[in-house]
């Protein structure tokens, strides 16, 4: 009996360990998702084919996997394309299959016609890889390139378009080949590059980690662990990778925000940069920070593109390859001589404890509305120690990074591309990709979050333990400080405010989930136990102040560092 084309297409994507789809369905696609359902597979259609990217682009980050996104003929494929370049500078291996016509329907001359454009030439810019299955014996190697792409260099979306001309068709084929016939899998690096990085790291005196955000997406945080313990040094994050490692959570320091992790960096002889581009929020790597000792500091690189090595900066020790097998050759290769931590790393961890614990204390309260610093302490104490936290906004989040006194395994944010809105639909594919089965925080501004407002019906839907806590000022907060700070006090503020009569909290009772209303401080984590104890998706509405939230955003002038226009 013939396989048809779409029960191919599911069965090459469960051989890659792929078991979610994300999108609304239409005729090119309810066959699929009738029988992915049918299979067991996670279905989930959100209410905008862009959630349905963000959803998929969150899903790969939780599973360090390849995800699936569709989008429906003309308008739903016109949807994807924040998505798709979302995921192309965030480096996430999204599939997103694009339906289409038939061709023959294409390639009429004809005016007039329903539901079409022609999609894929538009998207070239936006991803790695840009195909078409125009008859059904390519679906093999036309998914199989889409993965390889996706999967292989620096990782990123592909894009695939399926007309309806093949949906039906059969196919004899054998059963699917495992990734590792098809793709390299696990890359390791060759072991004279191993033996000399080795040896740099036996020889340093002060080295660190700079921890990026391919260590969180690859799932790589127990054998980046075993590696910190063994070279005895402490975890720099970079402003992508604040994933905590389980275990490390006291030796990690935030770049450029952490005194620690200034001082640890000033003062380093060697870096092993792990999961990281070395982009502008580190200098890449040899401006601001890095200047002081860098004649004296030796670079090992674990980069997947060979293309990446020395762009930004040169490298001593490059390690070309998959970190998830790099870190684990390293790791091998020290295990017999590890090192002893320098007096340094324990006062750096004191320091480190006690900013976090000064933040806390001097943290501006009794205000009403809020101090938005307040609310990022009172929010983030009462987050769950095995939570998903996620983050969105601007004013908001560069609040978030100074003030927050928790430390997540799993962080979500969409910090290359700052794409706001992304933080409501991360959540739901992070909830979806844990099985619904781990809290999540959303802390977001109420302009972010309101761009896929409509995503709170669908975590309701999918019952997730989801509580998403919402700075409200009423207005783009980031974008008046901008204002104040380019034409002065009292000037026009032109399209940054919206209406006070908003309240998200009873919106949020109308798709059904739990709302509550905040405008004290000391009523911020009582909101917020209750919220997680109703078993429902939550929305905490906090008023905070305006003045603060456009005026007194904290470590300003290192966030303005990272938009060096060209002098960096």
């Amino acid at each position: 009996m013939g396989v048809k084309v779409y029960e191919r297409i599911l069965d090459l994507f469960e051989a890659e360990g792929i078991n979610t789809i994300f999108g609304i369905p239409d005729p090119n696609f309810v066959h699929m998702f009738h029988l992915a359902e049918e299979r067991g597979w996670n279905v989930v259609a959100p209410h905008h084919e862009e959630s349905a990217g963000f959803m998929a682009e969150a899903v790969s980050r939780m599973t360090g996997k390849a995800s699936v996104c569709i989008g429906t003929l003309g308008p739903g494929v016109a949807n994807l394309a924040g998505a798709m370049m979302c995921a192309k500078v965030e480096n996430s291996p999204v599939i997103f299959l694009g339906g289409q016509r038939a061709r023959i329907t294409e390639q009429r001359v004809r005016r007039g016609r329903i539901q079409f454009v022609k999609q894929a030439e538009l998207f070239d810019p936006s991803v790695k890889y840009n195909a078409s299955i125009e008859y059904a014996d390519q679906t093999d190697e036309v998914i199989r390139e889409g993965l390889r792409k996706a999967l292989s260099g620096t990782p990123g979306p592909v894009y695939i378009e399926y007309p309806s001309h093949v949906i039906l068709e059969e196919l004899d084929v054998p059963a699917p080949l495992p990734p590792s016939a098809y793709r390299l899998v696990n890359q390791t690096a060759g072991q004279d590059r191993i033996d000399a990085a080795a040896a740099a790291i036996r020889a340093a005196s002060q080295p660190i980690l700079l921890v990026g955000h391919g260590v969180h997406t690859a799932r790589a945080g127990e054998s980046v662990k075993a590696l910190a313990d063994l070279m005895a040094a402490p975890a720099i994050q970079t402003s992508g990778g604040t994933s905590y490692i389980r275990g490390l959570e006291d030796r990690t320091f935030p770049y450029g925000f952490s005194p620690s992790a200034v001082d640890a960096v000033v003062k380093s002889d060697l870096v092993v940069a792990i999961g990281t581009e070395l982009g502008e929020p580190v200098h890449y790597g040899r401006g601001r920070h890095w200047l002081a000792n860098e004649a004296n500091r030796t670079w090992i690189l674990i980069e997947q593109d060979p293309e990446a090595i020395g762009v930004n900066r040169p490298i001593d020790v490059p390690l070309v390859g998959d970190l998830r097998a790099i870190v684990p050759q390293l790791v091998e290769a020290l295990k017999e001589t590890p090192r002893t931590a320098t007096p340094e790393l324990a006062e750096w961890i004191k320091q480190d404890a006690d900013r976090l614990a000064e933040l806390a204390q001097t943290a501006p309260s009794g205000l009403s509305p809020v101090h938005p610093a307040r609310l990022i302490v009172e929010a983030t104490k009462a987050f769950p120690s095995d939570g998903i936290m996620v983050r969105d906004g601007g004013a908001t989040t560069i609040f978030g990074w100074t003030y927050s006194q928790a430390k997540p395994n799993d962080v979500m944010w969409n910090q290359n591309f700052g794409h706001l809105g992304t933080g409501l639909p991360y959540a739901v594919g992070a909830g979806v990709a844990a099985g619904g089965e781990r809290p999540m925080m959303l802390i977001t501004g109420d302009s972010s979050f309101q761009f896929h407002i409509a995503e709170l019906e669908t975590a309701a839907r999918l019952n997730l333990p989801l509580v998403c806590v919402v700075a409200v000022d009423y207005a783009w907060g980031l974008e008046v400080g901008v204002y104040k700070r380019t034409f002065g006090q009292g000037s026009l503020e032109t399209g940054t405010h919206w209406s006070t009569n908003t309240r998200l909290d009873k919106v949020a009772e109308g798709f059904g989930c739990y709302g509550e209303y905040v405008e004290r401080d000391e009523d911020i984590a009582p909101a917020i136990k209750r919220a997680y104890a109703s078993g429902k998706t939550a929305v905490i509405h906090v008023a905070v102040d305006p003045k603060a939230n456009s005026e007194e955003m904290p470590s300003y002038d290192e966030f303005r560092t990272w938009y060096a226009e060209g002098t960096q």
